[in-house]
């Protein structure tokens, strides 16, 4: 394996990059849906599957309701400017064939729902979707597909936007790739510097789990990273999250596959980095393209509205680079002030003026038990650090 490496770093680099990676860590976690959150989509689109498949209309008779996309993959995000959250949801109707319209299986699927009193009040129609509107809470998307029989992969195919045509797609393969290579660990090293700069070592240094690991993390923080990023535009062209997902993890792959790291924060920026690499041009129709494939099935290609709008494109790598340059930015922070400063950017004030809220607590704790210290170029801290210097128990009532 190739050791990705710049200059050494000191024992107040490692602990200064491993907070800034814990408060990534956290403002991912303040991002994913909470517990009670989740639990009522999935009764909701369980409750949804069983009203489906119980239809006399023989269509759905065989139909099995699932979930997909970033709910499934557990990389959603909470939206930035409102409250309801997106759950994407696949009506796969096994019996059907491919000779049916999409036109007619997705009227089938709506038809059902209409018979519902409580569906029926919350419907709303969408391109090639239904849409049930659970206001305040979050909305349920249900596509329908059918088996794909020219797939070795088990794949599917979903209506195009017109409903005029089925296309090629995969979502529960694609789970099982994300999750495999989210399962992935990368080889971490950890430089010591004793007191003569001299005598640094270095020596295996075990990957320091989190619940979603780093891959799911960094793909929730870009996603973040382009709400933010696009909050006031009014054109609809940010890179869509599926772009973002498979380009991340086919980068997280081919990066931990091939490289030792100093810590997590050089796994996520080379992540980063290599994203554009998996993008592809080949010749489609006579013309260079772009390509991001779905590599669970033949044909379906996640950039395909980049060939037919031109801003899209020079858009996603205009996004790119900022991404890019704001992750390495907060890698080599130093500073509270700064750090935070840096992080309000890229992710958003409300999100990270919560973390940070909650860190000032648990440091005010800190002080009152006598757990404080202050590290060079890291500040207050409740974790031991060379060099740090414990800070006086101040219970605020006067001295003892």
């Amino acid at each position: 394996m190739n050791q990705v490496l710049r200059q050494p770093l000191t024992d107040s680099d490692i602990l200064r990059r491993s907070q800034v990676f814990s408060i990534l860590d956290e403002i991912g976690e303040a991002l994913d849906l909470t517990e009670s959150q989740f639990e009522k989509a999935r009764q909701s689109y369980g409750a949804v599957g069983d009203w489906i498949s119980g239809s006399d209309d023989q269509l759905l008779a065989s139909a099995h309701v699932y979930l997909q996309g970033s709910s499934a993959l557990g990389t959603a995000v909470k939206p930035i400017r409102r409250r309801e959250f997106d759950v994407d949801v696949i009506c796969f109707c096994a019996g059907v064939a491919s000779g049916v319209s999409p036109a007619v299986l997705k009227a089938a699927v709506g038809n059902r729902l209409k018979e519902h009193r409580t569906y029926a009040r919350v419907l709303e129609e969408k391109k090639r979707c239904w849409r049930l509107d659970y206001e305040g809470d979050f909305h349920l998307d249900l596509s329908p597909t059918i088996s794909n029989r020219f797939c070795a992969n088990n794949g599917e195919l979903v209506p195009d936007r017109s409903l005029q045509e089925w296309h090629p797609t995969n979502p529960r393969a694609y789970k099982v790739l994300f999750d495999e290579r989210a399962a992935l660990k990368p080889t971490l090293v950890r430089t010591r510097v004793a007191m003569q700069r001299d005598e640094a070592t270095v020596e295996p240094f075990p990957v320091r789990e989190t619940v979603k690991g780093i891959l799911r993390r960094t793909v929730q923080l870009l996603k973040r990273h382009r709400d933010t990023f696009y909050e006031n535009s009014t054109e609809e062209i940010a890179p869509i999250s599926v772009i973002i997902t498979t380009l991340a993890m086919r980068a997280y792959a081919y990066c931990v596959r091939r490289h030792v790291f100093e810590d997590e924060l050089d796994v996520l920026v080379e992540t980063i980095r290599m994203m554009p690499h998996f993008i592809e041009r080949p010749i489609l129709d006579g013309q260079r393209a772009y390509a991001v494939w779905n590599e669970t099935t033949n044909g379906e290609n996640f950039a395909d509205n980049w060939n037919k709008d031109e801003r899209r494109a020079p858009t996603f790598y205009t996004w790119h680079r900022k991404a890019l340059s704001d992750f390495e930015s907060l890698r080599d922070a130093v500073g509270q002030d700064r750090l935070s400063l840096n992080m309000e950017r890229s992710f958003g004030s409300r999100v990270t003026n919560q973390v940070f809220d909650t860190r000032r607590g648990v440091i005010s704790t800190g002080r009152k038990t006598g757990a404080l210290a202050v590290a060079p170029l890291i500040g207050l801290t409740t974790e031991k650090a060379t060099a740090s210097t414990s800070v006086p128990q101040n219970t605020f009532f006067g001295d003892q």
